[in-house]
């Protein structure tokens, strides 16, 4: 059976619900989606880049959808105390897939700044949103597809010309519902010339006991010298499922980095497509992950270099213990015209038990000779030496093990370029090494939107 028959035909019944709680600009994207998924069948487990991951058996479950969009009356500054990294930033939410903002979000921004409703940008400016909304991201992926069918709403973040936003803005990304839930929402970032942003989105559970589907598509346009940071963290539940495809594309000189933090999930597939579209332009491309009992993290990224002389640092790292799967698969595409290119790519993953499992596929394929780049992947366990030698010094082994993983996680963390996030991450991987409950699991009575 093809779970995306399910979604077809919900579409097919109740598009003009889904068309009347939306904008028109999201709206006219539809039609291609709904084509396109027509004729799409689902890689099976296995298939090329999907060795680990079956997206027939993550969108099969029968998941309600908000199409109706029932109001839920949330002020995000009285009800959102969960422990993570708030920063001093701007706080933005969207509670499953309806945008809400916190009474003081705009404070401080300063003037040539949009943060708000995706569908709301859309009508108020329906001639930039058709500009950049969907010219980005690939309809012929299936994540693609279906959000693009299905949405109705998400965040828009644009900064104009030479604009610098000193505060960081943070999205917080909550599911919360009593019976199993499919959050649709989409994201579109632009940053024009010379402008700068640090965007923090983080994705949490509320409700351990239900099942979720959270779907995502991320559209990012940098500008010629913008300079853009996007940190993606995941603090998740087990019976969440998660499936993001993040689309990039730079401008002459920009400055980018990308980190994708998974500390607690159930099953994620994080996908990240980039691309050099100028000259001089650089990209750090991160990720993280901790995975333990039965969690499953699928990360699959590709990196165009289509321009000369650009730069790419990619590195992801990951810990899986008991029964749990990992899977990195990236590719680094140099074209011919491409010349100058530096490009570095590494995935290093220790696997702490015999029936955890890490697949891992890094990949160059360069057609310029002019070039400098390199990929690898290491895998194993923790160095028993180095146990052995902590014991030695009087450190009980649980708290040797506990330090060699926060160690080996360090220069991910160490590369992230906001102080304030830096220093929470250094606590929140320790916290979650150590067995903590996420931050979430602690504080659900307080977090809980008012309806």
């Amino acid at each position: 059976m093809n779970a995306l028959t399910q979604y077809i035909d919900l579409y097919k019944q109740h598009g003009e619900l889904v068309d009347l709680n939306s904008a028109e600009v999201i709206n006219g994207r539809r039609g291609d989606a709904l084509r396109t998924l027509e004729k799409t069948v689902l890689p099976p487990k296995g298939s090329e880049n999907y060795e680990t991951t079956d997206l027939n058996d993550i969108l099969a479950p029968d998941y309600g959808l908000n199409i109706a969009r029932v109001p839920i009356d949330v002020n995000p500054s009285a009800s959102f105390h969960c422990g993570v990294p708030t920063l001093s930033s701007s706080l933005f939410l969207l509670v499953n897939d309806i945008y809400a903002a916190s009474d003081r979000a705009h404070e401080g921004l300063p003037e040539g700044v949009y943060v708000g409703s995706l569908r709301k940008f859309a009508q108020d400016y329906p001639d930039f949103a058709h500009k950049y909304y969907g010219q980005i991201a690939d309809m012929n992926n299936p994540i693609v597809a279906l959000d693009s069918l299905l949405v109705q709403d998400g965040i828009a973040i644009w900064v104009k010309k030479g604009v610098k936003v000193e505060k960081p803005l943070q999205i917080v990304n909550i599911l919360q519902n009593g019976t199993p839930l499919m959050a649709v929402r989409r994201v579109l970032v632009i940053v024009e010339e010379d402008a700068e942003v640090k965007i923090l989105s983080c994705d949490h559970t509320q409700n351990p006991d239900v099942d979720f589907l959270a779907l995502c598509t991320t559209e990012i346009s940098v500008g010629r010298n913008a300079v853009v940071d996007y940190y993606d963290l995941e603090e998740s539940t087990e019976k969440t499922s998660r499936l993001s495809a993040l689309y990039l594309h730079q401008g002459e000189g920009s400055n980018v980095m990308i980190d994708g933090i998974t500390l607690y999930n159930g099953t994620t597939r994080n996908e990240y497509h980039t691309r050099f579209n100028g000259r001089h332009a650089s990209l750090k491309l991160f990720g993280m992950g901790i995975e333990d009992r039965s969690r499953h993290l699928d990360t699959y990224s590709k990196i165009v270099h289509a321009t000369p002389d650009c730069t790419t640092d990619e590195l992801f790292k990951y810990v899986v213990d008991d029964s749990a799967i990992g899977a990195f698969a990236g590719l680094i595409l140099v074209d011919p015209g491409a010349e100058k290119t530096e490009a570095y790519q590494s995935n290093r993953n220790i696997v702490a038990t015999d029936t955890a499992r890490m697949f891992s596929k890094p990949q160059l394929e360069i057609y310029n000779d002019d070039v400098k780049c390199s990929h690898g992947t290491a895998t194993g366990q923790l160095d028993e030496m180095q146990v052995f030698y902590m014991r030695t010094r009087g450190i009980p082994e649980a708290t040797a093990k506990l330090l060699l993983k926060q160690a080996f996680m360090a220069d991910v963390i160490d590369g992230v370029r906001l102080d304030g996030l830096k220093d929470r991450l250094h606590m929140l991987v320790e916290r979650r090494f150590a067995g903590a409950d996420p931050s979430c699991a602690s504080c659900r009575t307080g977090c809980q939107p008012t309806r």
